[in-house]
């Protein structure tokens, strides 16, 4: 059995994602904590993303380099290019860096939002503000596991 494997206190896998990490919300990116990776795991990347949206995947978080050693991110990272640690964000399907939370159209049903981390065997030459496109290239041949977290969120009609 795997030891890998990606979590978060604010929702269970499959529940509704909290108001508070929407753009109903204060946008704030849930916390996460993930188990140990398979040894070779230098790095991590994370891809939020929405398989829902009516244009295709809709891209809400992108983060590249976190160091092997973490274990979880807090509640609200913060949108800046890099972080304390070394870690790099890059750009979301809105248009900014860092994460851009659930904002489905409303009255259209419930979305699907997937947390993805892997465990990669390699520190990546990214600059900040890499695209998902950008990173899942640079993964290519380097993902040495995939942890997987998926939450919903649905806006109304009306208020």
């Amino acid at each position: 059995m795997s030891t890998f494997y990606l979590s978060s206190d604010a929702f269970l896998n499959g529940d509704l994602i909290p108001i508070r990490h929407t753009c109903e919300g204060r946008d704030l990116s849930p916390p996460l904590t993930w188990g140990d990776p398979p040894g070779g795991t230098q790095s991590f990347a994370l891809v939020c993303e929405d398989p829902d949206a009516p244009r295709g995947i809709w891209v809400h978080w992108v983060l590249y380099n976190l160091p092997a050693q973490v274990r979880g991110l807090p509640q609200g990272v913060e949108p800046d290019p890099e972080l304390a640690d070394g870690s790099r964000q890059g750009r979301n399907d809105f248009g900014r860096l860092g994460y851009g939370g659930p904002c489905p159209p409303p009255g259209r049903g419930p979305h699907r939002y997937y947390f993805r981390l892997y465990a990669l065997d390699t520190l990546l030459t990214l600059p900040p503000g890499a695209t998902r496109a950008d990173l899942l290239a640079a993964m290519d041949g380097h993902v040495l596991a995939t942890a997987e977290l998926m939450g919903r969120f649905e806006r109304p009609t009306h208020r």
